[in-house]
């Protein structure tokens, strides 16, 4: 079978993504082809029921106290300490948890609800050093007031950037994938 002037199939690249290639200098992760990216509020949910499994371990472990860190009128007084202490807790929880969940497992309980997985732009799982510095970026999610600045600027980069990925995903080169979506050989490791 002859193939006419225009071609659907170049290479392995369709026409969208060598017409986004072109427009975004070059750029486009080399996933398999038929792999889904996650929609923005599958992020969203997911990442609200991680934050409530590791506050809710945190809940457990402390008895409750863990919520002292919401006082902060406690700053003013000899109690100050307790402020302090109580978000040094919840930094490192949120920092272990999405680095090992991440490592471990190829992605968060919220994500493995929501059938999501976060890969390298070229379908493979994260290494150690890219979950230690996604982990280490996502903390800016966990400041109160300006995470909120955070949530809606990199909300904007997914749904905005033909890629969905965040300001946190560039740096890292990972990209929040369905799940079901990859390749049989590129979800060995998925719990």
């Amino acid at each position: 079978m002859s193939q006419g002037p225009i071609s659907i199939e170049s290479g392995g690249l369709n026409l969208a993504k060598m017409a986004v290639q072109q427009s975004e200098g070059g750029h486009w992760p080399s996933l398999p082809e038929g792999v889904e990216l996650a929609p923005l509020w599958k992020r969203i949910f997911a990442f609200l029921l991680d934050t409530t499994a590791f506050m809710g371990v945190l809940m457990i472990a402390t008895g409750g106290n863990i919520l002292s860190a919401f006082r902060f009128g406690l700053l003013n007084t000899t109690q100050w300490w307790v402020v302090l202490v109580n978000w040094a807790l919840i930094i490192a929880a949120a920092f272990l948890y999405h680095k090992y969940t991440i490592h471990g497992m190829g992605r968060s309980l919220g994500q493995r609800w929501f059938g999501l997985a976060v890969v390298r732009e070229d379908g493979e799982r994260l290494n150690r050093e890219q979950c230690d510095k996604r982990s280490l970026m996502k903390l800016r999610y966990m400041i109160p007031l300006v995470n909120f600045v955070f949530f809606y600027i990199d909300a904007k980069y997914i749904r905005t950037r033909h890629t969905h990925q965040s300001s946190i995903d560039l740096s890292c080169a990972s990209i929040v994938v369905i799940a079901n979506s990859l390749p049989p050989a590129k979800r060995y490791g998925l719990r």
